[in-house]
């Protein structure tokens, strides 16, 4: 589905973003795109839907070079920014001049979604709150049925209700041939959610994983008094800490704190990862 090799990216010569990005994606699989603030979650995305373009190596999304734009390319891909810049038109007439961009639209899908949402077809999308401008686009893209599916921060600005419906539809909507990026700050909006997780830090990345293989490689735990760890929290549970996996039980995998000892122990989870 989507193929990187040996990428390099910067906005200001000397301060890399990317450096020889090495990453596949595969379709049959929700990733959650993770990293701190400034680790280049946001330009990944557009690297890959040919928004920006690389200093060097090669991206390949959809069988295609993303930087042409090809409409075999952009019509098999939707892409949902953070920051949503919405028209003066209601969603009725929204779809009406964008949905033929999409070969697999469904008016009918598009109503349902909103239905859920609980957002107006009728309504202008540009008076409504962010939360539920947020919503519109989301229908639209699910609506849109593309085989890629990339999201950034889709949860921003949405209610407690809201994200839960969020996390239904798109459980309901992944299929074998379908991948869905969903790049995001808060891992719990989308912990039960994701399948893989994929971890930037520094120039490069730490992590590209399923949910599988963590459980496999790390027990998620309260850790025994004096019980060393890999990476451990204190809070109202004691300490809850990350141990390797010995014993192959089965533990919840916490994203959160897998993400944090992550960052704070990379080359311990990198090595434990490719065992």
């Amino acid at each position: 589905m989507i193929q990187i090799s040996n990428v390099g990216f910067y906005y200001k010569k000397g301060k890399n973003i990317f450096n020889n990005l090495e990453l596949t994606l595969e379709k049959g699989h929700i990733y959650g795109l993770l990293g701190r603030n400034g680790m280049g979650k946001s330009t990944l995305l557009k690297l890959i839907s040919g928004m920006i373009f690389s200093k060097s190596g090669k991206i390949e999304t959809l069988g295609e070079n993303p930087e042409r734009r090809l409409p075999s390319m952009m019509t098999q891909l939707f892409y949902v920014p953070e920051e949503i810049t919405t028209p003066t038109v209601s969603m009725k007439q929204f779809a009406k001049y964008n949905a033929p961009f999409y070969v697999n639209f469904s008016l009918d899908n598009l109503k349902s979604y909103m239905e859920e949402f609980e957002v107006s077809y009728e309504q202008k999308i540009s008076s409504m709150s962010l939360g539920q401008k947020k919503k519109a686009i989301i229908s639209f893209a699910l609506a849109c049925n593309t085989p890629l599916l990339i999201m950034d921060e889709p949860t921003n600005g949405l209610d407690i209700p809201s994200k839960s419906q969020f996390r239904k539809i798109i459980s309901r909507i992944t299929t074998e041939e379908r991948c869905v990026i969903i790049s995001t700050h808060q891992v719990r909006d989308l912990e039960n959610l994701i399948d893989s997780v994929v971890i930037l830090e520094g120039d490069g990345m730490i992590a590209n994983t399923s949910i599988e293989q963590i459980s496999q490689n790390f027990m998620f735990k309260v850790l025994d008094k004096g019980e060393e760890s890999i990476y451990e929290e204190s809070g109202i549970r004691g300490r809850w800490g990350i141990v390797e996996n010995n014993t192959k039980e089965e533990s919840k995998v916490d994203i959160e704190l897998f993400f944090n000892a992550a960052i704070a122990q990379p080359e311990i989870i990198k090595s434990l990862l490719i065992r």
